[in-house]
């Protein structure tokens, strides 16, 4: 499932960001990739420890810890602190997938990447190029949303961000650990939910809103693994 999340962070969350960004010290991209990743990654990021770092991951872990959708579709155990990175001058991210599994820095913890996230801090008209291109089961999606707009997908996919020809695409970027691992269940899952919320908004007091409540809560219970 590939999810655009519109309006994650506000204007006023966009703002503190890009002037911590504005200031931060940046390193090569290519640290922090893998092996057959180093060879198709151009670009930047902020080191996970940096102050900025920490402050931006924080906020941006408690937009999503409040955000209906994000939680419906992810269904999250757990998360790896969002990452920043920068994208200028032709810089850019060839094909590849993401590591199956990530430790949680200062923690003994791991995280299955069952779902990957962009969220994006600047605007499409700032930057040429730079597109999150995702081969998805029904085809390649491209996607370049506005600032403030996140979208999740499977971290199973293939991936790559096209060159930046003028300007600078800032973005962070996490992975989360479902609850519920296979992609397809958490879509139903997701749809099933939807399905529950509209019918109550509309029949609140329907008697299908409870025996739905009932299948979504039956089917979680057993695709979990917890």
């Amino acid at each position: 499932m590939l999810l655009h999340i519109p309006s994650l962070l506000s204007a006023d969350d966009l703002q503190q960001a890009r002037a911590l960004l504005q200031d931060a010290q940046w390193q090569d991209g290519r640290s922090t990739a893998g092996h057959r990743a180093q060879g198709v990654k151009r670009n930047q990021q902020l080191p996970i420890d940096s102050p900025e770092a920490q402050q931006l991951g924080a906020l941006i872990g408690n937009r999503l810890m409040r955000n209906p959708a994000f939680l419906s579709a992810a269904l999250p155990l757990r998360m790896v602190p969002p990452r920043f990175n920068r994208y200028e001058g032709e810089g850019e991210y060839g094909n590849h997938v993401d590591n199956a599994i990530f430790p949680i820095p200062g923690t003994a913890q791991s995280v299955r990447t069952d779902c990957s996230m962009t969220v994006f801090l600047s605007e499409p008209e700032e930057y040429d190029g730079g597109e999150l291109i995702i081969q998805d089961t029904f085809g390649q999606q491209e996607v370049k949303l506005p600032a403030g707009d996140a979208v999740l997908y499977p971290g199973t996919s293939l991936h790559r961000v096209t060159p930046v020809t003028r300007g600078a695409r800032l973005a962070s970027f996490l992975w989360v650990q479902s609850l519920v691992p296979q992609d397809h269940r958490r879509r139903l899952l997701y749809d099933l939910d939807q399905s529950i919320q509209a019918l109550s908004a509309d029949h609140p007091d329907h008697e299908s809103v409870d025996s739905l409540t009932n299948v979504y809560h039956n089917l979680l219970r057993e695709w979990s693994l917890t």
